[in-house]
């Protein structure tokens, strides 16, 4: 069972007890909210490559106690995009695997000295500093990095000698980018070594002017009052729309008061299916999310023939609240595991391929070309009181099924008042589909129903067609800070995870 965590002054929730604990660090020195996430997610960006990196993108929300903020600092294509060129080539959607096109420029250095530079207290070197250390002195190969390590060390050799769970492993490249960026800022990430050696393996994908623009914007959050709250996420080109469109569809409906009951599950499933059966039409940069269309999207719930594709990926959420009740709710992405598969050769920085997400269909308004997002998956949540000071920081990995997840927890908080561990220990659903990582493109309707769910016949009977997966990271990796009316906060890693760490102060 996953305990809440309580603490008065603090708290940082993420995948690996090493990078909650340099956030941890970071509050207790004084640092904010801002700089114990960017201390924490430099870490994972050291420790697991697997799912995030400074080769990837980032978003994120910031409650600094006047209003919610929100970070996009998703990358664009290079200005060598050719949608017509991987046409002709016989691509009719972008390459998943080994192809530079499928990496637009990587936006997670900026997001981070866009976060640091507007909230952070404490000077960049002194929160990267705790990252630098463990990729230059080594740090154990993680449950979830292990497995994997073998192959990828037969295209990278820092994991080329990892065999077996804590395996020590250094990244002295990785180093080398955190202190260039602590020392000079972009600069000497996007011109230094890391920037230089991606120009030269992007072979004309990208120029220096490309990697001149900051890649990180802040946007107007995207926000719903839903079930006497203030839901907030990042506009599009996130699919975070979908969490507050299906909140909203699924306040009119007859919810059972035991989210045991199928019917539970069942309205949910219903909810987010009506929500998100034409994102493939609707989700590119600057697009006007639907919010306004909650009546008529619960009216088509029960309509048979709707799909919803959803698959998996890699990605990291991670949270953290301070004393003075900033609250930052952030999530950071390689999309596929190890992204690309290819890493700029200096640093041996794995690149992300984010790029999955455009459209090769001319004329899409999702289509790959210069200086575009692509449509993501990335969608953090922040949540706030009607009189709108914060109440939860939440979210998830989870690939295209982000949304539905978090619509199981935030339902779970505001409809039914469960504690922290009570949410992130129970049960989950996802829509599925029989393919793997093939993002945006249409599935058939499955239900996959994690091990120990009391759903599924339930739902079998109502017409869904449902399989049973085994309880794990195909369900996401969730963690969740309340904030309680007290100013205690109450907080929960997910056990799927299997290392993660709720640390307070």
């Amino acid at each position: 069972m996953t305990s809440t965590r309580y603490a008065p002054n603090g708290m940082v929730c993420t995948i690996d007890h090493l990078a909650s604990a340099a956030g941890l660090v970071v509050l207790d020195k004084g640092g904010s909210a801002a700089d114990a996430a960017v201390a924490a997610n430099a870490v994972l960006a050291v420790t697991a490559p697997h799912m995030c990196g400074l080769g990837g993108d980032l978003f994120a929300l910031v409650h600094d106690g006047s209003g919610v903020h929100a970070l996009n600092s998703s990358g664009r294509a290079g200005s060598g995009a050719d949608p017509a060129r991987l046409r002709a080539e016989g691509h009719d959607r972008m390459p998943h695997l080994y192809d530079i096109r499928s990496v637009p420029v990587p936006g997670c250095v900026d997001g981070w000295l866009a976060l640091h530079g507007r909230f952070g207290r404490l000077p960049l070197a002194e929160v990267l500093a705790p990252a630098i250390r463990l990729a230059d002195e080594g740090f154990p190969a993680s449950p979830l990095l292990a497995p994997g390590a073998a192959f990828i060390g037969t295209l990278q050799s820092d994991y080329a000698h990892v065999q077996s769970i804590g395996d020590p492993i250094r990244r002295p490249g990785a180093a080398r980018a955190l202190r260039a960026v602590a020392e000079t800022g972009r600069a000497g990430f996007y011109q230094g070594e890391f920037g230089q050696g991606l120009l030269k393996l992007g072979g004309g994908e990208y120029t220096e002017d490309d990697l001149a623009r900051d890649q990180a914007d802040w946007v107007t959050p995207l926000s719903a009052s839903v079930f006497g709250h203030g839901v907030h996420t990042i506009p599009p080109n996130s699919q975070g729309y979908l969490l507050l469109l299906a909140l909203k569809i699924l306040e009119g409906l007859d919810l059972p008061a035991d989210p045991a009951d199928p019917a539970w599950a069942h309205l949910l499933i219903e909810a987010a299916v009506a929500a998100g059966h034409d994102r493939l039409d609707v989700l590119y940069e600057n697009a006007t999310a639907p919010l306004d269309a909650a009546e008529a999207r619960r009216a088509l719930v029960g309509t048979p023939g709707l799909t919803a594709p959803a698959n998996k990926g890699d990605t990291t959420y991670l949270c953290a609240v301070d004393a003075d009740g900033m609250g930052v709710s952030l999530i950071q992405s390689n999309a596929a595991g190890f992204g690309s598969l290819l890493f700029e050769p200096s640093t041996g920085i794995n690149l992300h391929n984010r790029g999955i997400g455009f459209s090769l269909t001319e004329g899409h308004p999702a289509e790959y070309g210069p200086g575009r997002r692509p449509p993501h998956t990335l969608a953090p949540a922040l949540i706030t009181r009607p009189d709108g000071s914060l109440r939860t920081v939440v979210g998830t990995m989870g690939g295209d099924a982000q949304p539905q997840i978090l619509l199981q927890l935030v339902t779970r908080l505001l409809v039914h008042d469960q504690t922290p561990g009570e949410i992130i220990d129970a049960p989950r659903w996802v829509l599925g589909s029989a393919t793997g990582f093939e993002t945006w493109r249409s599935a058939e309707h499955v239900v996959e129903v994690e091990d120990g769910a009391p759903w599924e016949s339930g739902l079998a009977e109502r017409g869904h067609r449902t399989v049973r997966e085994s309880y794990g990271d195909g369900f996401g990796h969730a963690h969740l800070i309340d904030v309680l009316p007290s100013g205690v906060l109450a907080g929960a890693t997910d056990p799927r995870a299997r290392i993660g760490a709720a640390l307070g102060r």
